[in-house]
């Protein structure tokens, strides 16, 4: 039963990661590693497939070899990530509800980039 739950969790993870590759704002590396640790637990047929995914296998092998993300591409990440729910809240969502679920998720992506993500290397 954990391995369904974890299968399904994995698989939600992937989409958001996916709809982050769109979305400006959206973190898709934390999300794409998300996925990787909940189908390493529970599928090894799932985790072969997105480590040797095109899209999302390079994001995995990178994180593996350097054992997180490094702190400028957290600033990097966490700024950009901080400009696109700017932009969105401030010249496109006109619903004050959608700004709260944007500005929420925002907050949500720099916590998990920031905070749950290992940091690698010293290069700043």
């Amino acid at each position: 039963m954990l391995k369904v739950v974890l299968i399904i969790l994995g698989t939600l993870s992937l989409a958001i990661g996916c709809i982050g590759i769109l979305v400006p704002g959206l973190p898709t590396t934390p999300f794409v590693l998300l996925t990787a640790a909940l189908y390493i637990r529970s599928s090894d047929k799932l985790y072969r497939m997105v480590h040797e995914s095109k899209l999302f296998g390079r994001m995995i092998r990178d994180y593996k070899e350097g054992g997180g993300i490094t702190i400028a591409r957290k600033i990097y990440i966490i700024t950009l990530m901080s400009a696109m729910v700017a932009i969105a809240v401030i010249f496109f969502v006109r619903n004050s509800i959608a700004d709260w679920i944007v500005i929420a998720a925002g907050i949500a992506g720099a916590v998990v980039v920031g905070f749950i993500v290992p940091t690698a290397g010293n290069d700043v």
